[in-house]
């Protein structure tokens, strides 16, 4: 069994006295690609950017790599080794692709940030055809890719996607979802929130279904996608 990376120990999550996430727990491991999937309003982003740091949980803890993380500050779990692609992309749209890259490598040795724009150039090529391009005048694919290579350059043992089709035409979502599988096969280990339940089940390895904020099912994300519920709730079978 490859090591334990993220462990979610019973987060319970209010916006005011709106009960967001119920008492939820997973785990994801090394290597693996897990999935959350649910309507809009499960609770998937809330959990994401509790991990994250940029909420807290009213009980449990959340632990990566064996430290409970509950109360680190998001930009200490970025130096971690946690990153996060958030929903919507933001990325800095008055700077030039190269300068929103050079941006998620805040944290990283500064020896390291020319070997990794490298590496996100050669995952990204249209990003290295555009790196003098101002972000804001990039198609919503490829802030898309702005926004993965960014959280790639802070070189994460963890990398979590927010909805990251949202918004795209078809072909871009495939596209998007074959720079997952290549991240994955590439060794990033990846904790994905999406809405698109088809696309998410056929390239994770397990996965957690949510409703209004619980876990209602979960298990092997293949198993899933054949899963009659599931097919019925979030395939429109």
């Amino acid at each position: 069994m490859a090591d334990k990376l993220l462990s979610v120990n019973d987060i319970n999550v209010y916006y005011g006295a709106i009960h967001a996430i119920k008492g939820i727990s997973f785990e994801v491991y090394n290597g693996e690609i897990v999935t959350l999937i649910g309507a809009n309003g499960a609770g998937k982003s809330t959990s994401l950017n509790t991990i994250s740091g940029l909420l807290r949980s009213k009980t449990g803890s959340i632990e990566f790599e064996g430290r409970d993380i509950s109360r680190i500050p998001a930009h200490k779990l970025v130096k971690m080794g946690l990153s996060q692609v958030p929903e919507g992309r933001r990325v800095f749209l008055q700077m030039t692709v190269q300068e929103n890259l050079e941006m998620g490598a805040y944290t990283a040795p500064a020896g390291s940030v020319s070997s990794s724009l490298d590496k996100v150039y050669e995952l990204f090529p249209r990003l290295k055809e555009r790196y003098k391009q101002i972000a804001g005048t990039l198609s919503g694919g490829e802030q898309q890719m702005l926004a993965m290579g960014r959280a790639l350059m802070s070189q994460p043992k963890l990398m979590m996607l927010d909805e990251p089709s949202m918004g795209l035409a078809p072909i871009l979502v495939e596209q998007i979802f074959d720079i997952i599988r290549n991240l994955h096969a590439a060794g990033t280990t990846i904790l994905l929130v999406e809405q698109n339940a088809r696309m998410a089940l056929s390239v994770a390895d397990r996965a957690y279904v949510l409703e209004t904020g619980k876990i209602s099912l979960s298990g092997d994300a293949k198993d899933l996608l054949h899963d009659d519920s599931v097919r019925k709730a979030y395939l429109g079978e």
